[in-house]
């Protein structure tokens, strides 16, 4: 973590999150298979193109303000001129009891001045208890998603689908299949009450004890633990429909929560892992997947992330900006959009056949 003694992937932040996103991408993979393919193209391409155009507004915010910060660093003003070392010393000290809100996603910002700790010792104690567990991954969260994906991977499978005969002889599209589909939500609801339950809990201890939040940082009280899993959920719920990758939607989404964004770029490919995995499953399972050209796609997005990861961070910490991550998200979406809305003419120029044969295949 930039700004604190953690891991970079904030696991509280995944562990309240991505269930929900699951749940979408579960309901989303249904939806795929009835609805026309003209229509999941136009909507797609929608939502991409509103979510770039949201990206790369806070983007240049970011940009615009990390400048400001980089010339007053270098004591230049707005107009390029250099300042006299005395107004620069009045302008230092004006600037170090005010810093606005927005300034919180860049890491030149001056860490806080700790405050408010309560003197008892217990508490001391438990807040120094809080710190030590924050400095390794909690594998408590780690072990809960786990066993979620687990769950739902294994439900997935043992009730087949269309195109994947079940081994436990379920009929899609019979009662048993839609109860195996419930069974796959109801968990997933349960594992995300108990997620809830344990960040209000471990956020009403961290107020007792003065615990200090560093910038980008959530405060997971009762509201966020409701409004951001839901909005996750219909993050989820794109994935599976367009058949994409969550982070589409939640890298952006992350950013306009006021997560940091290198923060934001490590918990949203963490999280990809399970969503796509889980919206694969289901693909496989209603014989949408195409097996070469999915392992075609593996590599090439394997090896592309990888220097795409190398790449971004070492231009990050050679010209102190962040906003590059905000620049990449928002112009791949971008170009997504793009694409999208090329082949989709392509596709209406050939007439190509675009109707749906239902969940269970076309004699359902």
């Amino acid at each position: 973590h930039p700004l604190a003694e953690r891991p970079l992937v904030d696991w509280d932040l995944i562990l309240v999150m991505e269930p929900l996103t699951i749940a979408g991408a579960l309901i989303g993979a249904f939806l795929n298979k009835v609805l026309p393919e003209t229509f999941l193209v136009v909507m797609l391409v929608v939502l991409l193109s509103f979510t770039a155009y949201n990206t790369l507004k806070k983007a240049f915010k970011m940009y615009a303000i990390e400048s400001r910060h980089l010339r007053e660093e270098m004591g230049l003003r707005g107009d390029g001129t250099k300042e006299s070392e005395l107004t620069r010393m009045a302008h230092n000290s004006e600037g170090d009891d005010e810093e606005e809100a927005e300034d919180s996603l860049l890491d030149n910002v001056g860490d806080e001045e700790d405050e408010g700790f309560e003197d008892e010792e217990e508490m001391d104690e438990e807040l120094k208890q809080i710190l030590h567990e924050e400095r390794d991954p909690p594998m408590m969260n780690i072990m809960v998603l786990v066993t979620m994906f687990v769950v739902v991977l294994f439900i997935n499978i043992m009730k087949g689908g269309g195109a994947f005969p079940s081994p436990l002889g379920i009929k899609c599209g019979s009662v048993s299949f839609w109860v195996a589909n419930g069974l796959m939500l109801g968990w997933i609801v349960i594992i995300s009450i108990f997620a809830r339950m344990y960040l209000v809990r471990r956020f009403e201890v961290k107020e007792k004890v003065g615990y200090q939040y560093v910038d980008g940082d959530i405060k997971w009280d009762g509201r966020a633990t409701i409004v951001y899993p839901v909005i996750c959920c219909l993050a989820g719920f794109f994935a599976g429909m367009f058949g994409v990758g969550g982070g589409i939607v939640k890298g952006p989404l992350m950013l306009a929560m006021g997560v940091h964004p290198a923060v934001s770029s490590a918990s949203s490919a963490c999280m990809i892992l399970f969503t796509s995995f889980t919206a694969t499953t289901s693909f496989i399972v209603f014989g949408l997947l195409v097996p070469d050209y999915a392992i075609i796609c593996f590599v090439i997005g394997l090896l592309a992330t990888l220097v795409g990861q190398i790449g971004l961070f070492y231009l990050m910490a050679k010209y102190k900006r962040n906003s590059y991550i905000a620049f990449s998200i928002g112009g791949v979406v971008l170009l997504s959009a793009f694409l999208m809305t090329i082949q989709s003419m392509v596709s209406m120029a050939e007439k190509a056949h675009t109707h749906s044969g239902g969940i269970c295949g076309k004699d359902d």
